[in-house]
């Protein structure tokens, strides 16, 4: 695959003042003019005003120039504009929801091994003479990277044709009428198009170590705000990772997660189509009506949205 890393997202909000603060706790790291670094990702987050909540743009990585230029031909075979652009790098918008990606040339990433966590089980006994790694840890939680974004469509056909036919991207799995799990890197999906009444992001997802990590990452968010819990701890059925999610001031849902599925040979890998209704987690509490409908969709659906 030409595409090989899901480098950024930028999300629009009413208010970014008071949305930043909640990504630093989340463990992202402000780095100037609306930017947010993961630990080994670099700037992965952007956060910009907006009339609603929005997935502004979406940056991935590609190999070389001739990868832009066959992007360019198939957009154009579509009816849809382009704009190179410095790097070299080259832009194109969603004719459904407007978000807009932009594909750049950048080296694949190398990121540091992380060394496994030592568990034990029945006749295996990876960790003796000390606690567990995850009841010791005391540093903050800090996600690795960014892993993918949730783009609500009232189109979810035309937009998934856009990423997959025209960008590149490979289709993982399938909801049927209801959207599409996208890949760029050899993660499971780094977006999802999902159905919906009005374009709007659902959700940003960011990784952390592993299942020790999203539970000592969320119970600090909760600590002084319950109210921004939705959804967790359990595990889905689509790309098998662990989750909990979280809500930001402005609506916007995002996720630490841990052990998702990883297709690095598309031969070996089946894409399936699942029920909507029932596909969406192995294990865990079913997820509430307000991770399926958000609760500001009115608002959204009538340009009434506030943070």
């Amino acid at each position: 695959m030409s595409l090989h890393r899901l480098s950024s997202v930028t999300i629009g909000v009413p208010d970014p003042a008071a949305t930043a603060p909640y990504y630093s706790e989340l463990g992202l790291r402000a780095d100037g003019d609306g930017w947010f670094a993961t630990r080994d990702g670099g700037r992965q987050l952007r956060i910009v005003r907006a009339p609603t909540r929005r997935l502004v743009e979406m940056r991935v990585g590609v190999d070389d120039p001739d990868d832009l230029a066959a992007a360019a031909a198939r957009l154009a075979r579509m009816g849809i504009p382009t704009l190179p652009g410095p790097g070299p790098s080259l832009s194109a918008a969603d004719p459904v929801t407007g978000a807009r990606a932009v594909l750049q040339l950048e080296p694949r990433p190398t990121p540091p091994p992380t060394p496994p966590t030592p568990y034990n089980g029945p006749g295996r006994t990876e960790r003796t003479g000390g606690r567990a790694p995850g009841v010791t840890r005391g540093e903050r939680v800090r996600p690795s990277k960014l892993g993918h974004a949730v783009l609500g469509t009232p189109d979810p056909h035309r937009t998934a044709a856009f990423f997959a036919d025209g960008l590149g991207f490979k289709v993982s799995d399938s909801l049927g009428e209801a959207g599409s799990f996208l890949r760029c890197t050899t993660d499971h999906h780094n977006i999802l198009v999902l159905r919906a009444p009005v374009p709007f992001l659902h959700h940003t997802s960011w990784q952390v170590d592993d299942v020790d990590d999203i539970g000592r990452g969320a119970m600090a968010m909760l600590e002084d705000h319950p109210e921004r819990h939705i959804w967790g701890f359990g595990r889905h059925f689509i790309g098998s990772n662990f989750f909990w999610y979280l809500k930001d001031p402005a609506g916007n849902f995002t996720e630490y997660y841990s052990d998702m599925d990883c297709i690095v040979d598309d031969q070996l890998w089946d894409p399936e189509v699942f029920d909507v209704n029932e596909s969406f987690f192995s294990w865990g509490q079913p997820p509430p009506p307000s991770w399926i409908a958000p609760e500001d969709m009115a608002a959204l659906m009538t340009g009434t949205h506030r943070a």
